[in-house]
């Protein structure tokens, strides 16, 4: 990750914070994602939210359901539908691969982060993630917690 956020064309458009919270992320697989040109627009301007979305197999295609890309004011006449399901691209082995967690294995696909790659095209990072459950999610706060506070302690030492 450090290399490319060294590129000058590298940039996060949207991260969904919450699902490393939410979900225990298995793996995870990097798509492309067919936008219109009005879309393409929209986010250059950061003007998306990927937090409520989720990813979909359906009929042997990948689906993202459910994100928001704010329509673009220049785009009067052809913009676009702020929450319509956008299309990802992904190989036929990754495509497999996702559906077989998300059928068989009872995963959930969740998209961690959207950006622009170091050749300027828009990228989606999708988690294979299983739910966490309320004591797991208590367990990555408090280990969260004591490792802020030894943080500290060596600092305060150091």
């Amino acid at each position: 990750m450090a290399k490319d956020s060294d590129n000058k064309n590298y940039k996060v458009i949207a991260e969904n914070r919450r699902a490393r919270f939410d979900y225990a992320i298995e793996e995870d697989i990097e798509v492309g994602i067919v936008l219109q040109g009005s879309e393409v627009k929209s986010l250059r301007e950061n003007a998306s939210n990927i937090a409520e979305s989720y990813a979909a197999v359906e009929e042997g295609e990948l689906w993202l359901v459910n994100s928001y890309i704010a329509p673009y004011a220049q785009a009067k006449t052809w913009g676009h539908e702020e929450r319509r399901r956008r299309k990802l691209l992904a190989s036929r082995r990754e495509l497999s691969k996702m559906w077989n967690a998300t059928q068989r294995q009872g995963m959930t696909l969740v998209p961690l982060v959207m950006y622009f790659n170091h050749k300027g095209l828009v990228k989606l990072k999708i988690g294979i993630a299983k739910g966490k459950k309320v004591a797991d999610k208590r367990e990555t706060s408090a280990k969260r917690d004591w490792d802020r506070q030894k943080s500290r302690l060596l600092k305060q030492q150091g």
